[in-house]
């Protein structure tokens, strides 16, 4: 008993601190950014700018709610305003723990007045959700496209009310990898055909690529695309005046004489001055793949990014540069972290390792959140009940 109260007058003896750790801060406060913008696994990100705010997505894989969604107004501070799926089918799957399955690299468009979220899990095909707002709610997920191993949809409603989606194959479910190809979809997105044209296969330049988005500029039709591997690649750009190709291609960012391993699979994004970006991310170990901003601008129709140290014609990252310009300044944000469970709802930075079952617990309006035992996991790898949140920092409290 004396060690119990021991515990208890220490707690009660910590002063009040507001909500946030403040353990990881990229803006450094005089117009100037530090990478990595998040120093937290959000893998696979993909960020989309409606008029003057900026939403991003990332894989979630089976942690529940899962398609996180971070607002951001420079592209720099960013926090978590909601999650798009709130449930992830089939239900009899994902009620159960699936480690590195589930959620793997979405992609967030904006089309006619409304967010669209393209997912693919690996072991079923690719999905949609979209909403008219960011924050939700967001539609229950449609299967666009059903088969295993079909991996990072991304979407392009091209000029003239046509539609197509390009997207990559894990090898480990389709026996194919280092593929991409690009099919046909009904206007409305929600059904995408089996009318596949391959426009890469990477097998002798581009080992493993994968993660494409699919963009439209000047009369070209852009593929960005990671390839390489996760920890050891680099960014692959494709480009053709037709959209099933054939397609040129150029080595864009690469980890060159920097710290920053596997400088790939990312977002382009224009802000409302005119300036291009490009969201990558870094995958560093047990802290999972952290997210990384570089600038970026278009030569001959070709895009750069980051800064070419070496003068090989390659970008590489940059570690500390000038802001984005936006129109204004805003103040610093981080994704919450820290919490003392005083509303009466789950933080959002909260996740469960499988669906959400109603006898793990709840949170209360009495500043307490009432977890409840569950035996039924034979370790805690296994435990569906398990309540987390990312690692925020290299050091945190």
């Amino acid at each position: 008993m004396k060690n119990i109260k021991i515990i208890v007058f220490l707690f009660c003896i910590i002063p009040f601190q507001k909500n946030t750790a403040q353990v990881w801060t990229s803006d450094n406060g005089d117009g100037t950014y530090t990478n990595p913008i998040l120093h937290a696994d959000y893998s696979d990100p993909d960020v989309v700018r409606v008029d003057d705010d900026y939403y991003m997505t990332a894989s979630s894989f089976n942690c529940i709610p899962g398609l996180p969604i971070l607002h951001s107004k420079d592209l720099v501070n960013w926090k978590i305003i909601g999650h798009a799926l709130v449930k992830q089918p089939p239900f009899e799957t994902y009620d159960r723990v699936q480690h590195g399955n589930g959620v793997w690299a979405p992609s967030i468009t904006y089309h006619k007045n409304e967010f669209y979220i393209y997912y693919p899990d690996p072991d079923f095909g690719i999905y949609m959700i979209k909403a008219k707002k960011a924050e939700g709610p967001w539609s229950e997920p449609l299967l666009v496209k059903a088969g295993k191993g079909l991996i990072d949809p991304s979407p392009l409603w091209d000029t003239d009310g046509k539609a197509y989606l390009t997207h990559a194959f894990a090898g480990s479910r389709a026996q194919i990898k280092s593929l991409l190809v690009v099919c046909t979809m009904n206007p409305e997105g929600t059904v995408v055909n089996n009318d596949e044209v391959m426009v890469i296969d990477g097998h002798k330049d581009e080992e493993t690529i994968e993660g494409p988005k699919f963009y439209k500029r000047n009369g070209y039709y852009y593929i960005f695309a990671p390839a390489g591997g996760v920890p050891t690649g680099w960014q692959t750009i494709l480009r053709s005046k037709n959209i099933f190709g054939p397609y040129e291609k150029k080595k864009v960012l690469e980890q060159g004489s920097t710290a920053i391993n596997g400088p790939h699979q990312g977002a382009w994004v224009t802000t409302q001055t005119g300036e291009d970006w490009f969201f990558h991310f870094q995958d560093k170990d047990a802290y999972g793949r952290i997210l990384h901003l570089q600038p970026m601008k278009w030569v001959n129709d070709w895009p750069v990014m980051g800064e070419d140290y070496d003068k090989n014609g390659i970008g590489e990252p940059v570690t500390t540069f000038k802001k984005p310009n936006v129109g204004k300044k805003y103040p610093i944000e981080a994704p919450a972290e820290s919490d003392e469970f005083n509303e009466p709802r789950l933080g959002l930075q909260w996740q469960w390792q499988a669906n959400r079952q109603i006898n793990w617990g709840f949170p209360t309006s009495l500043g307490y959140l009432n977890l409840f035992c569950n035996t039924t996991s034979q370790n805690i790898f296994n435990a569906p009940n398990l309540l987390l949140q990312k690692f925020p920092a290299e050091e945190f409290t």
